[in-house]
């Protein structure tokens, strides 16, 4: 089984940016943690992080070929992406959309996700844990399907 991890703008800066919200791992770190994971659990995963909205979609679209299923952690895209949400709709894999911070903590924009309707869940809050939560639901639900 293969999953593909996509990580939006500004992801990149984890361990830099504002750790007092977003924790201290950089995102290679995360990614690396991750894949140790999945490993222990037969699983495949590929990571692609873009601060690009059309790269992102590009590489949602190209998903359909390859993966069984998504994890997506769209960062500020979450709020704003029509592009994003139509593009996990139309490929019609399973995805689970992450969140380091608790977004309903946050500033109020932030508190509406154009990306959840159309995946099978969210997690956020839980920092880089939320990562390993999404890959364990996202399998289950393969599993079973």
């Amino acid at each position: 089984m293969k999953i593909l991890v996509i990580n939006g703008p500004n992801l990149n800066l984890l361990g830099k940016r504002e750790p007092g919200i977003y924790g201290s791992q950089t995102l290679e770190l995360i990614n690396s943690t991750l894949s140790e994971y999945a490993s222990g659990l037969g699983v495949a995963l590929s990571f692609f992080q873009s601060n690009s909205e059309g790269e992102i979609v590009d590489a949602i679209q190209g998903a359909a070929e390859e993966y069984a299923g998504i994890i997506i952690n769209p960062a500020a895209y979450t709020h704003t992406s029509v592009a994003i949400r139509d593009a996990i709709s139309a490929v019609a894999i399973p995805a689970v959309e992450v969140h380091l911070s608790n977004v309903y903590s946050r500033e109020e924009f932030r508190h509406k996700s154009l990306i959840a309707p159309v995946v099978l869940g969210q997690i956020a809050g839980f920092g880089p844990l939320g990562y390993k939560l999404a890959l364990k639901g996202l399998i289950g639900f393969l599993q079973k399907n």
